[in-house]
């Protein structure tokens, strides 16, 4: 039975929900649901097996079977035994012609087909148990008569708790049964020189290998199964680059209006500040201030390492909206990042600069909002209170946004529409690998500041053993003593938390707890307690009530304390290198030496010591974040979800510059000779933007 394909949307069969599917009830759906991420016939497809292929093709003899190999064995059952005890498996002794082989079953019941003088067939890996061939669990067993049923390629698909991949084997073939014919949006030359299959092929010859692939050699079968992979990848990194191409064409097509000003309010701040700004300061500013004077909307990334300035080349961008007799806003993700940039928007600018945030309340609220409306007051600072809908600009003309780096397209668009022609710049401390800018990054142009501010010494950064603990507490010891004030970030808010990987004092409450024995004051955050309670302990760090703050990555950003010199990471292996090179950016902003004590497992493995190394050598975020990419890949690149899984569903292997370039250059060709994908295959490519979910994109930027 196939799914009825719509006249007016060939792509229904595949956009309908997974029950639609024969065979498929309620609770299978909800299984598949679980190991697909995904309720629809569509994301079933997308659902992609590993690499590695089951190839059950060799039959051979009992004793031509080699250990460790994949055989698929004609036998006869000679007898069967019961386990021993409740631990011990079902033996079941089968022969042929040149010896015989044990299949054990850790069952709870008997096996079927465990019948002697049965003739069967056994498929699974062979191994050696004192010198004797076994086949343990075997991955199928039917009669002789049957033997076909056994596939001959078999894929392997990532599953879920009470999910088999039998089961899902034949839910995919059930999908692959409803795919429609679809017109090909890839470009014709591309396919010839890669040797690219079809999109609905290259589905067919991984999800089901055996139609095209079984008379092939090993060698043959992946290639052919990489070209169906790049494929695939290839369609969706275009289909993101065309969503990304538009978004582009949108942002300059957008009218907007030339900000331009005299320059003093700026030149009052840098007296204010005291220093020149370094030359990747000076050099982003003027690209700045060219898209500012422009008659087109900014959509403009500042992205600079920990430390190199970005607040205030965002500072001097704020007032020349201002010169130019526009408001500017700036927004930040919390209140103690709003209240830190409100104390130094205060001591720079010579005009007053107000604070919005979720404890702003009463008359002092309403006064505020009063100013911003009415224009009186020009320059504001802010959480995401800023953007609600309460909060009206009487002419907003900059809209700075502090370290949002994973929001996505769509939320990017939409930050600046507080004004009729409201530039926007996006600031991330977090050093973006070059491959991220092809993806993540793509629709907005890039200003990156290098270096760091004149008087900010090298961070030391150190690596320790975590049995080394009584030493280490000794010496924070003497640091708080000569003044110091200490972060110590644990990677656990509480032992048992999911993500605890049994490593004994990792959690920051039970490092608080045993620190208390050995200092008497000190404070506490992470993102389990009350918002005020956690807000409460950081502002007392950061006014030197407390000198030493247990915390989680709760102050991986935005939490600024000048005097605070020492970084201790406690079971720095479990964080990411990028991660590592944020939480070290909490120390180093004033003018004492600071330190970063990376903590690890007292075991640790080649490749953790060979990544924590790189961030004890270098202090450059660029060099690191390249690194931890290659590493750990990218993650969400979408910024559609804020954690978990990552929005590709078949490109993640496959986010190197060549690809990413390809499918840029090709989405900026399609869009500039058709914007609208309305002729021949910008249609098509439409299909294309549908299958991968970027039309998303594309109503968003269409619908306002």
């Amino acid at each position: 039975m196939l799914l009825p394909e719509s006249r007016s949307d060939p792509l229904a069969p595949l956009l309908a929900p997974l029950t639609a599917l024969p065979g498929i009830g309620p609770a299978l759906a909800r299984l598949l649901a679980r190991a697909i991420d995904g309720e629809r016939v569509l994301d079933l497809l997308l659902h992609l097996p590993d690499e590695t292929l089951i190839d059950r093709r060799e039959r051979p003899t009992v004793d031509q079977a080699r250990p460790g190999s994949i055989a698929t064995l004609a036998l006869r059952v000679v007898d069967v035994r019961a386990p021993s005890h409740g631990r011990a498996p079902w033996r079941v002794r089968g022969a042929d012609a040149s010896g015989t082989i044990e299949l054990s079953f850790f069952a709870r019941g008997r096996p079927k087909l465990a019948t002697p003088g049965l003739d069967i067939v056994a498929s699974g890996r062979i191994e050696l148990y004192g010198g004797r061939p076994v086949m343990t669990n075997p991955d199928h067993v039917v009669l002789a008569a049957q033997a076909n049923t056994i596939p001959a390629l078999e894929p392997v698909w990532p599953l879920t708790a009470g999910l088999s991949g039998r089961m899902l084997g034949r839910a995919m073939a059930a999908a692959l049964a409803c795919l429609p014919e679809l017109p090909e949006w890839q470009d014709a030359a591309v396919l010839r020189t890669q040797h690219w299959p079809g999109f609905a092929e290259a589905l067919s010859l991984l999800h089901a290998p055996e139609r095209a692939l079984a008379t092939l050699s090993p060698g043959d079968i992946r290639i052919r199964q990489a070209r169906a992979r790049a494929r695939l990848a290839a369609d969706e990194l275009l289909a993101d680059a065309l969503a990304r191409a538009e978004a582009k064409r949108v942002q300059r097509d957008r009218p907007g209006r030339a900000l331009t000003g005299d320059g003093t309010l700026r030149d009052e701040a840098l007296r204010r500040f005291g220093h020149p700004p370094t030359p990747s300061q000076t050099r982003a500013l003027a690209e700045i201030d060219a898209d500012l004077a422009a008659p087109t909307r900014m959509l403009r990334l500042l992205q600079g390492d920990v430390g190199a300035g970005k607040t205030l080349v965002a500072t001097l961008a704020m007032l020349r909206a201002v010169e130019a007799g526009a408001q500017a806003a700036l927004m930040a993700p919390t209140e103690i990042l709003a209240r830190q940039h409100h104390r130094t928007l205060s001591s720079l600018c010579a005009t007053p600069v107000g604070l919005l945030t979720g404890s702003v309340k009463g008359a002092a609220r309403t006064k505020l909002l009063r100013g911003v409306a009415d224009g009186g007051l020009r320059l504001v600072v802010g959480t995401h209170a800023l953007f609600q809908s309460g909060v009206r600009f009487a002419d907003l003309g900059l809209a700075v946004i502090d370290e949002q780096h994973r929001f996505g397209v769509e939320q990017r668009l939409q930050l600046g529409e507080k004004g009729a022609t409201t530039d926007v710049l996006v600031m991330t401390a977090t050093p973006i690998p070059r491959t991220l800018l092809l993806t993540q990054w793509s629709e907005m142009a890039v200003s990156r500041l290098s270096g760091k501010p004149a008087g900010r010494q090298p961070i030391r950064t150190t690596l320790h053993s975590i049995g080394a603990m009584a030493a280490l507490i000794a010496a924070i010891a003497r640091a708080l003593d000569g003044g110091a004030q200490v972060f110590w970030v644990c990677p656990l808010v509480a032992q048992g938390d999911p993500a605890d990987l049994a490593a004994a004092g990792a959690a920051a409450e039970e490092r608080h707890r045993k620190l208390l024995k050995h200092f008497p004051s000190i404070g506490l955050a992470h993102g389990q307690m009350p918002a005020e309670l956690r807000e409460a302990a950081l502002r007392d760090f950061a006014e030197g009530r407390t000198r030493l703050l247990v915390a989680t990555t709760v102050i991986e950003v935005g939490v600024d304390v000048p005097q605070a010199s020492v970084m201790v990471v406690e079971h720095a292996e479990r964080f990411g290198l990028a991660q590592l090179h944020q939480l070290r950016g909490r120390v180093g902003r004033g003018a004492a030496q600071s330190y970063c004590l990376l903590l690890h497992d007292d075991e640790l493995t080649a490749s953790a010591r060979r990544r924590l190394a790189l961030l004890r050598d270098t202090e450059d975020g660029f060099v690191i974040a390249d690194e931890d990419f290659r590493l750990r890949g990218g993650g969400d690149l979408l910024g559609r979800r804020q954690s978990g899984q990552a929005a590709w569903r078949v490109a993640g292997g496959f986010l190197d510059d060549t690809s990413l370039r390809r499918a840029w250059q090709d989405a900026e060709r399609v869009i500039e000779a058709d914007p609208e994908l309305s002729d021949g295959r910008g249609r098509d490519l439409r299909t294309l933007l549908r299958v991968f979910g970027r039309d998303d994109v594309l109503r968003t930027l269409h619908s306002g």
